[in-house]
């Protein structure tokens, strides 16, 4: 009789897909398959029973070889660069849980560390903009149910999102859209063909950086006012027609990401991107939601704000909390030289950051905790594998839509190695004694 455990959540990405099958050996100890996953989110799990898997901590040496060393010395060599440190950078937490951040987190202030999280990278302008002007948002369920007309702007969930239009955005039936994707009308802004802008009913090929524009044409056209002939490189005629697509619908969801948060305009994009669904709101219902990539860099942000007040960019170097993106964030620190030790957890720094900023962490004590091997663990001088979050132990993760899930554990991890959470607990029992506290 097959082995299966049910209602297993993807640690992916910011879908968090809940309905995943998981089948097992006989004895519960290895995966045989997993069902209803997309490509990657299965890989993710077959992944962790790779016969090479890394299973000790190591320690890089000076002619470049590796020294495998105990997980009690790999936390005692985190402990004592960080606590020597004077402004140590602590970076990534979003592919673990929030269990294990909030333990980080205690690190950082003992330490007078840095936390920062890839929405440093990501979506933190869309936090920025939250913050000044805040959000007309919904749950992915209240959007599956009623949102008729959907938008995917600077976004390609066909691939970044697998998963995504057939559980929340376009294909199922929901209550109010008991017709799946015959009940909607899609809208794709980007200026690339991508798989996504395959599916739309409009594809809106705005120009490179000038989304802004766009988005301010759209409110221009919703109150009938003039418009120029071409705006953003889409004509006016276009602009009005998209305009009147959204306001004929009965709710409308506006689904943003990194082509819109990272270019240029940055949190502004997303400060007039909430006046268009703001504006919306005057002729049906609309909402507006971040596709958060990382499967908890959502909950990162959560439970920096419960202890500190602020979602990412946190500087506890002074004893209190300071948040300011641009002077405290990661790139820009180690651009300025201003850190003096680097502790990467749950993120891939050394293949997304800037090669000025990863020669950097390269020269720099340095941690890595991973269950995989990366750019960053080969540049780090200590790499520290722990158990796969979501497969090999539990824990509380945010979907992107701010909803919190509990992942549940499907396997064991290989014996003798530790979770994130209880490695950083011996860390933070190391810096306790190092402070005499």
């Amino acid at each position: 009789m097959a082995n299966i455990v049910t209602d297993v959540i993807c640690p992916f990405c910011g879908t968090l897909c809940d309905d995943l099958e998981v089948e097992l050996s006989d004895d519960g100890k290895t995966i045989l398959e997993v069902y209803n996953a997309c490509a990657i989110g299965a890989e993710k799990f077959l992944h962790s029973q790779a016969k090479d898997r890394i299973t000790r901590p190591r320690m890089q040496q000076e002619d470049g070889s590796w020294r495998e060393v105990t997980y009690d010395e790999a936390a005692q060599y985190t402990a004592k660069i960080l606590c020597d440190a004077k402004k140590p950078l602590m970076y990534g937490w979003s592919s673990t849980s929030c269990e294990a951040q909030s333990v980080g987190h205690s690190i950082a202030e003992a330490v007078g560390g840095i936390v920062d999280n890839t929405a440093t990278v990501c979506h933190g302008s869309s936090l920025i903009a939250v913050q000044d002007v805040g959000i007309p948002s919904c749950t992915l369920g209240e959007a599956m149910n009623r949102a008729d007309r959907v938008v995917f702007w600077g976004c390609n969930p066909a691939h970044a999102h697998p998963r995504h239009m057939s559980r929340y955005s376009v294909y199922p039936r929901g209550f109010f859209t008991g017709k799946g994707s015959k009940s909607r009308k899609v809208v794709v802004i980007d200026p690339r063909n991508t798989d996504t802008a395959s599916l739309a009913d409009v594809h809106l090929k705005v120009e490179q950086g000038r989304d802004y524009e766009l988005l301010s044409a759209l409110r221009v056209a919703f109150r009938d006012e003039k418009l120029p002939d071409v705006v953003a490189g889409i004509p006016k005629d276009q602009i009005i027609e998209a305009a009147e697509l959204l306001k004929s619908g009965r709710f409308v969801i506006i689904y943003f990401g990194m082509g819109v948060t990272q270019s240029l305009g940055k949190n502004h994009n997303i400060d007039i991107a909430i006046a268009v669904t703001r504006d919306l709101n005057d002729y049906t219902k609309a909402a507006i939601m971040p596709m958060r990539g990382h499967y908890n860099v959502t909950g990162s942000g959560e439970v920096l704000g419960w202890q500190y007040g602020f979602p990412f960019c946190v500087d506890l170097s002074t004893g209190v909390a300071r948040y300011n993106p641009g002077e405290t964030s990661s790139n820009d620190l180690l651009i300025r030289d201003e850190v003096d030790a680097v502790f990467v957890l749950g993120s891939d720094p050394g293949a997304h950051f800037p090669i000025s900023s990863v020669k950097k962490i390269a020269q720099l004590p340095s941690v890595a905790i991973d269950p995989h091997l990366t750019p960053t663990t080969a540049v780090c001088k200590l790499h520290v594998p722990v158990a796969f979050v979501g497969v090999e132990i539990g824990g509380c993760c945010y979907r992107m839509d701010n909803v919190p899930i509990e992942a549940r554990k499907v396997v064991d991890p290989p014996e003798g190695m530790l979770t994130d959470q209880e490695f950083l607990q011996k860390v933070l029992d190391e810096v306790r004694k190092c402070k005499g506290v």
